[in-house]
């Protein structure tokens, strides 16, 4: 009896002391998920996801597992024994609300089509075309080109349009501000039970991290691992001045 319990009790240590490979599975609405950066927030090892959405990476209790993904709403959990146990995690992430807006406004159409010149001259276009068409279905060749110049003119139209719409897009690329993406990308749990840091020195926090030059660079970074590694170092920083930070 004695023997059984101290295996037991051998077992129970060397769970929480002992790095152990866990395995698991990102999914989006039962879709799996590739290139998903999974990081050890404790020991900041990182692996990522498989063509699979399959991941493995090492672990111990009471590390905390995050999961970043472009598009996707960052998503952290606390590893205990009977994860380790089980050995067989499934994360499903959720889809950021700005990612879901832009698809849907992508797929409407900009142009009024009741109101616009532009719709009515393609109208003109497209018979120009079919009359075109109907000419050399005849079998009689004159060896001249029928509404040539209208093609050229709806192809530069069209070449006008790509290039005003690309203008438009980086002209509308918003810059990202470090506290906005640390506060949208990370919750308060993540500050308080990974950084060890109170509620009410969050913000201070932020402004800390702010104040550096570097954290332009890391909010504009498309690399969620920038952004945590800068987040650690910061804390390091922080918790040394007295007495801001205690």
């Amino acid at each position: 009896m004695k023997v059984k319990l101290l295996c037991t009790l051998l077992f129970f240590i060397s769970q929480c002391n002992y790095s152990q490979t866990i395995k698991g599975k990102v999914i989006f609405n039962n879709y799996a998920i590739a290139d998903v950066e999974v990081i050890n927030a404790n020991t900041k090892t990182l692996t990522s996801s498989d063509a699979n959405g399959k991941f493995s990476i090492a672990v111990k209790t009471n590390d905390v597992l995050v999961f970043v993904s472009k598009g996707y709403e960052v998503k952290q959990i606390a590893i205990n024994s009977e994860t380790i146990t089980k050995n067989n995690l499934t994360i499903e992430l959720i889809l950021k609300a700005e990612e879901l807006n832009e698809v849907v406004i992508t797929k409407m159409p900009s142009i009024n089509l009741s109101l616009d010149e532009n719709y009515e001259q393609g109208k003109l276009d497209k018979l120009a075309l079919e009359k075109s068409t109907r000419s050399l279905k005849t079998g009689v060749y004159n060896g001249s080109i029928e509404n040539g110049m209208d093609l050229m003119r709806i192809g530069g139209m069209i070449l006008g349009l790509f290039r005003k719409e690309k203008e438009t897009a980086a002209k509308t690329v918003p810059k990202i501000e470090f506290k906005a993406r640390a506060a949208t990308e990370y919750n308060q749990k993540f500050y308080v039970e990974s950084l060890k840091l109170k509620p009410e020195q969050i913000p201070l926090f932020l402004e800390f991290c702010d104040a550096d030059p570097k954290s332009k660079t890391v909010s504009e970074s498309s690399n969620g691992l920038a952004l945590m590694d800068f987040l650690f170092s910061k804390n390091t920083e922080f918790k040394k001045l007295t007495p801001v930070a205690r």
